[in-house]
């Protein structure tokens, strides 16, 4: 079992899911700038240069919201931009600073990134910023530290996930029996939020009056100790029906334990995931279906984001609107955020296979 969890290991990463029929991006050398000889189309003479910077390089996650980057570029004209894709090796906050630099010293128009800290970089933000970059966190915001960015993209609506996850849950149990809920640390802010919405849909909604929720453990977002929460909830409760994990981690250390455990399909495991990890357990039924965003719409929408200040007078600040060719519109948010989706997505049997070959 070790081995099955390290492997694992390999493809999990921090998330830290919207119907929408998904493109295919094509995957690209990510740390490889896209430059091509043609006339420039930048305000300021030049090419449109656009950095992300990941929380680290080797991310797969990040790799494939690099992905959506890509495609936007693909579809304006590579001929137009010069996107950077670069990053320190280890996820720490102090090791983005000196990338940050490099954007500043190469005069890009946009640089977003996916910030280690909600404070660490505010200082560069503000020397990026008064250098005339837009600074645009991805994939989350900087609570706290908005005044520092000029606006934040955000995965999905986060307020969602709760009802989404809870629903998902009680819809695979048929709406009757017991489930515990394996969640991350005892102090994760989103997971907390998460499962404080998952118990209020409990226990307002008729529609949840034959389900109880047992415990909500927690597993550190670690594999093996995840793992060992899992077991010991098989242990604790014979007639468990399900367990609804929102974490990366929890859902395919749970799935893995249900399996080995010769339960798959009689205790129902869902939750947040990754396609890639969770491919397997999909295709062999020990999971039906599971819910995530799209990294690579992220990308995507960032692009024509930036697109729209430069060809069509776009400024990002709340109620400003800007067009995609394929997402279609999108509008900053009061608190200056931009919501890509506004549900979580589900990934089952009838999309793995064309997902978990992207993240």
């Amino acid at each position: 079992m070790r081995k099955n969890i390290l492997m694992v290991a390999a493809l999990i990463v921090v998330i830290a899911g919207g119907i929408a029929v998904f493109f295919a991006f094509g995957k690209k050398t990510p740390e490889a700038p896209l430059i091509a000889q043609q006339p420039n189309v930048s305000a300021r003479g030049k090419k449109i240069t656009i950095y992300f910077i990941p929380k680290n390089l080797g991310n797969v996650y990040f790799e494939a919201l690099s992905t959506g980057f890509y495609d936007a570029i693909s579809e304006l004209g590579d001929e137009n931009f010069k996107y950077v894709y670069s990053g320190p090796q280890v996820a720490e906050a102090d090791n983005q600073i000196e990338f940050v630099k490099k954007a500043i010293q190469d005069k890009a128009d946009a640089l977003f990134i996916s910030a280690n800290s909600n404070t660490a970089l505010n200082s560069v933000f503000d020397e990026a910023r008064a250098a005339g970059v837009r600074v645009y966190i991805i994939n989350q915001d900087i609570p706290g530290s908005e005044a520092h960015r000029d606006a934040a993209i955000m995965p999905v609506n986060f307020d969602t996930i709760g009802r989404a996850q809870m629903e998902l849950m009680g819809e695979q149990m048929g709406y009757e029996g017991s489930f515990a809920i394996l969640s991350a640390t005892v102090d994760a802010p989103d997971q907390n939020t998460w499962v404080g919405l998952m118990k209020k849909e409990l226990e307002d909604n008729p529609k949840y009056a034959k389900m109880e929720l047992v415990e909500v453990v927690y597993g550190d977002d670690q594999l093996e100790k995840s793992a060992a929460e899992a077991k010991a909830l098989l242990s604790k409760y014979p007639d468990l029906k399900g367990i609804l994990s929102p974490t990366t981690v929890g859902i395919a250390a749970a799935c893995q334990v249900v399996r080995e455990s010769g339960m798959s399909g009689k205790i129902k495991v869902t939750g947040l995931g990754l396609p890639s990890q969770m491919a397997e357990f999909i295709l062999d039924g020990t999971c039906e279906g599971f819910q995530l965003w799209n990294p690579p719409y992220e990308g995507y929408i960032s692009v024509y984001m930036v697109w729209a200040e430069k060809k069509e007078g776009f400024t990002p600040v709340p109620g400003a609107k800007f067009t995609t060719r394929k997402l279609g519109e999108y509008t900053i948010q009061p608190n200056g955020q931009i919501l890509t989706l506004e549900n979580p997505m589900l990934y089952d049997k009838s999309n793995i296979g064309k997902y978990s070959v992207l993240f």
